[in-house]
């Protein structure tokens, strides 16, 4: 009869020693991309005399040209009817039908906005209101806050480590952590159908919340 035997190696590693902390950064910027949602509608003028879309459009589009805001950031964003029906097949059927456009207006500072609406009858104007707003550079920002969170965790482990008498020596695991990492805190501004009286209207002194920009990060370091 043949017998064997085998011998396993059983190795004891020390555990590694280590320390793992959260950290969070936070940037709050102005915006500089704000776009606006503006709505004209047809009206009558006096009984017989009726102010039409294609006039009040011209009005806006001159207004837009003379802030010296660029073509592309005025677009048309719908075409309606007062019944919110299909415009173009009922002024066939009746000329008392008043149709509406909606536009999309997309501005670099809030105080334009002002000096764009004084261009325009101010009858004709149903409704302006802020749709959104954004950062040109808003993905350099985020990365930069992550950035930050990582150095604030690093300073956390640190003195973390040295009140036990010990020293960091690098890092083991890097995580970013999900969080609303863009805080859109959008201000309720409205203008419905008015405006300052006098010929000429000055710019808005208001001015659009800061857009807040959160990060924040797991990190694991080895301690000596």
């Amino acid at each position: 009869m043949t017998m064997t035997a085998s011998a396993q190696t059983i190795t004891n590693t020390p555990p590694v020693k280590k320390i793992e902390v959260n950290a969070s950064a936070e940037i709050e910027i102005t915006p500089d991309e704000i776009y606006f949602n503006i709505s004209l509608r047809e009206y009558m003028k006096t009984k017989t005399a009726k102010v039409d879309i294609s006039t009040l459009e011209a009005q806006l589009q001159k207004a837009v040209q003379a802030a010296g805001i660029p073509k592309e950031n005025f677009t048309i964003e719908n075409v309606y009817g007062y019944n919110g029906t299909q415009w173009w097949k009922k002024k066939k059927v009746t000329e008392e039908f008043m149709a509406r456009k909606q536009y999309r207006l997309k501005l670099a500072d809030l105080k334009k906005i002002n000096g764009v609406l004084a261009g325009v009858d101010e009858e004709g104007i149903e409704s302006v209101n802020i749709a959104s707003f954004n950062h040109s550079k808003m993905e350099e920002y985020r990365k930069q806050v992550k950035i930050n969170a990582i150095k604030a965790a690093k300073t956390k482990a640190e003195y973390l480590a040295a009140a036990a008498d010990e020293k960091l020596d690098g890092v083991l695991e890097i995580q970013e952590i999900p969080t609303d990492s863009y805080a859109d805190a959008r201000p309720m501004v409205a203008f419905a159908n008015s405006r300052m009286a006098g010929d000429a209207v000055p710019q808005s002194d208001i001015d659009v919340k800061t857009i807040k920009i959160r990060g924040e990060m797991r990190v694991v370091y080895k301690i000596k």
